[in-house]
């Protein structure tokens, strides 16, 4: 069985830029805070990411985003140079979606503050946050990481949570930066893995001066790294932590970013970790509850000069259009970032310059990135979010308080996985700030992809598709067995003649973000009928002949038969 929901309406309108800042006529009014006080504490230069999700199960996305504290023994809010915002306590913050009409068949997002009200008080100091339905009731939860003990928040489905870390076994003391609900195992329960960074408190380790002797920000190798957790969720509300059995505890990583997804074409989820100024992890897995860790012989663990790079986000998508998931992740000023093109098998090709991302990546720190058909035709083009975590000499020797922002950058496909980067810059990209996390998702409903920049020490910005009426889309949205989203890794193809399109049903991906669980294909000009097929976990698969375009379609799993 397939539900078409009806089309949703277009907001039309539009100019010459594909993204604009809408955050404030949305309401979106967070601003971090990373309480830096001078002491160069590396902590306060990373955070935070974001979230995009159904927490109500209304329909569209709402948003939810790490705060920062005072960082170190003794420091109080006078010692910050930047004061906290002063309209809201320091805790994390989650904003419900009204989707409201604001002209003839337009929507536009209209968000409001509900954590009062929600009983969430996460208030470690936030790193990033993953979604996803653990205890299989049919709404989202949430798994807040932190630099300090994590939080698992079960949503309640009445529109408020309730913090069930110690009583499901889901804490990590030490420092977690990215998080995923995945199923590893296959048993139709949502399992969690934890990326951690490194061994570090406030004031320990060494002090680290730049090339005017100056204090800096000290990198990830003055500290030990850590080891990842996996936990396996046993269905009875409880996790177990499986990370030695499992093999995940035979290597360590400076980890900032993960994504999830079948890279070897076995039908199982495997597990990329980007690490900073470490070789990537590629666990594959075997299929009996235990990975192997595959990133060298893969070819996606160091560049194509044998280099281990500084990645800090990371997103895994069909850039090529040839039916298997690739790999690129965002790196430091004067690295490249990295595409890793996949043969099929699970062997990765470093083709960084071949697609044309290597070089204008050069000035730039990028940290969130994600895949995204921003123009709608079709292919996925690719948005990073920069700032550098060291400081910027003309920035510091003008006196910038924080010489660390810098600009971010959209790359437009052109089809067959070369990307030109989209200059002049959409005004919303041009903004100079800080940038850490970005989620990307349909937050008007209308068809196109919006895209959620969190920033340190700075304001999150909501930035807004402009191609709404421009293109034909066909969206996607998988119900589980117990009415929910669906368990994540669920491949959805899209054939129209002689071309098959290739997304991913996942939250993961970027930098301490999760994203719009829901498949959404640009069409371009094209508004005739396609074929559709899922192959979603548990060795489920369907295929419809024709299905139409511009609107979202609500496909219960229950649908798909089994191989």
């Amino acid at each position: 069985m397939l539900l078409s929901c009806a089309p949703g309406e277009d907001p039309g309108g539009g100019g010459n830029d594909p993204l604009v800042d809408i955050s404030a006529e949305s309401g979106l009014g967070f601003t971090h805070f990373n309480g830096m006080s001078g002491e160069m504490y590396i902590s306060e230069a990373v955070g935070p990411g974001g979230a995009l999700f159904d927490y109500d199960g209304d329909g569209d996305l709402d948003v939810y985003i790490p705060q920062g504290h005072m960082i170190g023994a003794g420091k109080t809010i006078e010692d910050a140079i930047f004061p906290p915002p002063a309209s809201a306590p320091l805790i994390d913050r989650l904003y419900r979606n009204d989707l409201a009409k604001v002209g003839e068949g337009r929507l536009a997002a209209r968000l409001i503050d509900v954590t009062s009200m929600s009983g969430l008080t996460a208030d470690g100091y936030g790193m990033g946050v993953a979604t996803g339905d653990y205890d299989n009731d049919g709404d989202q939860d949430l798994y807040v990481t932190n630099h300090g003990s994590n939080q698992l928040w079960r949503n309640d489905g009445d529109g408020s949570f309730s913090e069930v870390t110690a009583e499901t076994g889901t804490d990590d003391p030490r420092w977690s930066v990215s998080s995923t609900f995945l199923d590893f195992d296959d048993d139709g329960w949502l399992d969690l893995l934890i990326v951690n960074y490194v061994d570090y408190q406030p004031g320990s380790g060494r002090t680290c001066r730049n090339e005017d002797g100056r204090r800096e920000y000290c990198g990830p190798q003055t500290h030990e790294p850590e080891h990842d957790r996996l936990l396996r969720n046993s269905g009875d509300g409880n996790f177990v932590d499986v990370t030695l059995e499992s093999g995940v505890f035979r290597s360590s990583g400076s980890g900032l970013g993960v994504v999830v997804g079948d890279f070897d074409g076995d039908g199982l989820d495997d597990i990329y970790v980007a690490n900073d100024l470490m070789r990537n992890h590629l666990w594959l897995n075997q299929g009996d509850g235990t990975f192997h860790e595959g990133g060298l012989a893969s070819g996606a663990a160091l560049n194509i000069e044998g280099i281990a790079e500084a990645s800090m986000g990371v997103d895994a998508g069909d850039v090529d259009g040839d039916g298997d998931l690739d790999l690129f992740m965002t790196h430091l000023r004067e690295q490249t970032n990295t595409l890793y093109l996949n043969d099929g098998s699970g062997l990765f090709l470093d083709s960084s310059v071949s697609s044309r991302l290597a070089e204008p990546s050069v000035g730039f720190t990028g940290f969130g990135t994600a895949f995204l058909d921003v123009d709608s035709d079709g292919d996925l083009d690719l948005v990073s979010v920069n700032g550098d975590i060291k400081s910027l000499p003309e920035l510091r020797e003008a006196g910038d308080p924080f010489p660390l922002h810098q600009p971010n950058q959209l790359f437009v496909n052109d089809g067959t996985g070369r990307f030109e980067e989209w200059l002049p810059r959409p005004d919303a990209l041009t903004v100079s700030e800080v940038s850490r996390g970005v989620a990307v998702g349909d937050i008007e409903n209308d068809g196109d992809m919006d895209v959620l920049v969190t920033n340190n020490a700075g304001p999150a910005r909501l930035l807004g598709n402009t191609t709404d009426g421009k293109a034909h889309w066909l969206g996607v949205s998988l119900v589980g067995e117990h009415g929910g989203q669906a368990v994540p890794g669920s491949q959805v193809y899209l054939d129209r003649g002689e071309r098959r399109s290739l997304r991913r049903a996942r939250a993961d991906g970027s930098y301490g973000s999760a994203r719009d669980p829901r498949v959404l294909f640009g069409r371009g000009s094209d508004a005739g009928e396609a074929a559709l097929e899922v192959r979603a976990t548990r060795r489920r698969r369907a295929r419809w002949a024709r299905v139409p375009s511009d609107r979202y379609l609500i496909i219960p799993l229950e649908s798909a038969g089994h191989d």
